[in-house]
Parts: C-alpha cells; sequence; structure tokens
C-alpha cells in the first residue's frame, strides 16, 4: 500500500516509525510543517516527523500552504492509496480531499465525537475525565466531522500530566493506524457516522486558560493543572506577581475565602471552592526558577490569611 504520511509533532512519531516496520506499507512521501527556530537560542531545528523521515531516507514536503497548487501536483503525481494525517498542522482544502482512493485517514486523540479541535488530550484531564482513547477517521471538509473507523478506550491516570497521557496515546495509536488501514484495503472496515449531538470541542489552548480560578474546587483546579501542563499551565497573582503553581487537592476542608492561604509546618495550603483544599507543592515567580512551596514560604515570608489571586 502506497501512504503519504503528514504529521509534525511528537505525537505522531510512533505511528511513522510503526508503519516503516511493516512490509507491506511504502511511505512514499513525508509531509510536515516547514522547519522552525525553536528554543532559548531559536535556533532553527526538524520538526520530530521529519527528524524521523530523513534518517529514513524518505522524501519530505514541507509546504508553506497545503493548499499551493503544486501540493496538488504532488500528491496526484506519487498517487498514494492512502494519506495518513497525524497533528499536521494545516487543514485539508476539500479538493485535495479525493485524491487518496482510500482516503485521508487520521488519527485523532479522543473517543469521538468528544473532544473535537486541536487539543483533545489537554481538555480531556482539564474536565476531569478519566477515560479516553483514540479514533481513527477517515476526514472530511469538517473539524473532526468525518466517519470513525476504529477506536481503543485508555483509563486517564489520577495524577497523569497532558505530555504523559499524550506518550501513551501515541505508541498504542500506532498498531491501530496500522489495523485501520489493513482493514480499509481488505474492504473489512466500514465506516460510521459520528452523533454529532454528542459533540465537544477542544480549542487550541490560550495563555488565559492557564489562570486559576478559585472559585473551583481543589479537584477541578488540579485537573487543569494536569490539563495544561506545561503550557499555559497553571497561574495567579500574588501580592502583584505571577506565579506558576503546582499542587494536589487533599483531605479536609479549610476556613476561608476562595484563594486564601492556610500556612502548614514546610508549607502551604490553599482555599478552594467549598472549603475544599489545594496543596501548593511547587511555586514558580515570573523571571525566576520553580522552587518548593516550602522555599517560597520561607523566602517571601507568607502570612497566613494572604490571598492568591487579585
Amino acid at each position: 500500500m502506497r501512504i503519504v504520511f503528514c504529521g509534525t509533532p511528537q505525537f505522531a512519531v510512533p505511528s511513522l516509525k510503526f508503519l516503516l516496520t511493516q512490509k507491506e506499507f511504502e511511505i512514499v512521501s513525508v509531509y510536515t510543517q516547514p522547519d522552525r527556530p525553536r528554543g532559548r537560542g531559536q535556533e532553527i531545528s526538524f520538526s520530530p516527523v521529519k527528524e524521523v523521515a530523513v534518517a529514513a531516507g524518505l522524501d519530505v514536503q514541507q509546504p508553506a500552504k497545503v493548499r499551493a497548487p503544486e501540493v496538488e501536483e504532488h500528491l496526484r503525481s506519487v498517487a498514494p492509496d492512502a494519506i495518513v494525517i497525524i497533528a499536521y498542522g494545516q487543514i485539508i482544502p476539500a479538493r485535495l480531499l479525493p485524491i487518496p482512493r482510500l482516503g485521508w485517514i487520521n488519527l485523532h486523540a479522543s473517543l469521538l465525537p468528544k473532544y473535537r479541535g486541536a487539543a483533545p488530550i489537554q481538555w480531556a484531564i482539564a474536565s476531569g475525565e478519566t477515560v479516553t482513547g483514540n479514533t481513527t477517521m477517515r476526514i472530511d471538509a469538517g473539524m473532526d466531522t468525518g466517519e470513525m473507523l476504529l477506536q481503543e478506550e485508555l483509563r486517564i491516570g489520577t495524577e497523569e500530566t497532558a505530555p504523559e497521557l499524550a506518550g501513551r496515546l501515541a505508541e498504542i495509536g500506532a498498531p491501530l493506524m496500522a489495523k485501520t488501514l489493513r482493514g480499509l484495503a481488505a474492504g473489512e472496515l466500514v465506516g460510521r457516522a459520528q452523533e454529532h449531538d454528542g459533540a465537544t470541542m477542544a480549542p487550541m489552548l490560550k495563555r488565559e486558560d492557564g489562570r486559576i480560578e478559585w472559585g473551583r474546587t481543589a479537584t477541578e483546579i488540579f485537573n487543569r493543572m494536569r490539563g495544561f501542563a506545561p503550557w499555559p499551565g497553571a497561574y495567579t497573582e500574588f501580592r502583584g506577581q505571577i506565579c506558576h503553581l503546582r499542587g494536589k487537592p487533599v483531605a479536609g476542608t479549610g476556613a476561608g475565602e476562595p484563594g486564601m492561604v492556610l500556612l502548614e509546618k514546610d508549607g502551604m495550603r490553599v482555599v478552594c471552592a467549598a472549603g475544599s483544599l489545594l496543596e501548593i507543592t511547587h511555586v514558580k515567580q515570573e523571571g525566576r526558577k520553580e522552587i518548593s512551596a516550602g522555599e517560597f514560604v520561607r523566602g517571601t515570608r507568607v502570612v497566613s490569611g494572604e490571598r492568591f489571586g487579585k
């Protein structure tokens, strides 16, 4: 089976590597986002998918805009049976969808129709889900609205963060993609329409999503801390400065308004909605390195009764 592979971040890498090991698949070309400056030094670097493709000696295409006429020409010339698309980073124009005879096959990191959009892993954790999974689907002109092919569930760890869950979903998604392609090639796999009434959205994260609302319960805040790691993180104000926090809910209740600090022997807890308590484990003030909550209390001379937030 001739395959064009479209992907950019680390999440797509396990599927590319796995398909390369399967003798019935031939990766005829790889599409990924253009090289961009990354890191503190802003050095131009390859995407994770390009690194794998180059090491495997594959043809690599990096169009600034996938809707450019030369992209259509190239895809028609390589005549793929299927195009695998995983976190590519560009919306595919409708005129390109009929090119592969088996369609554009996407691995989406949620149990569709829940969490359509750019950040399904982050929003599933932030929303307190305990189960998620992968869906393979044939993309159409909508946003994650195409017919579903296969699904596989995965439980979310009680303290699991978005990067940790993404790594696990990526690994189990690789054989699921291969199984999907085999089923389509054999004519044994029939897509099924999504129940659009049950759809929820998982939009691209914004910095403001990380602002802690102390009117939420400690568990709700903790879920958002896990889901929004490493960016935008979970942040609040203290004495006019932005502080990024890490922590976890603890048993018991505390008196006081949401956001109020209660000092402990070597740290602090913060009162949240309904008196629930969030134990702060780490604090990072803007422009400084992350330190333990105990170090923050001693160095900043925090007083019980002070408040986080505006």
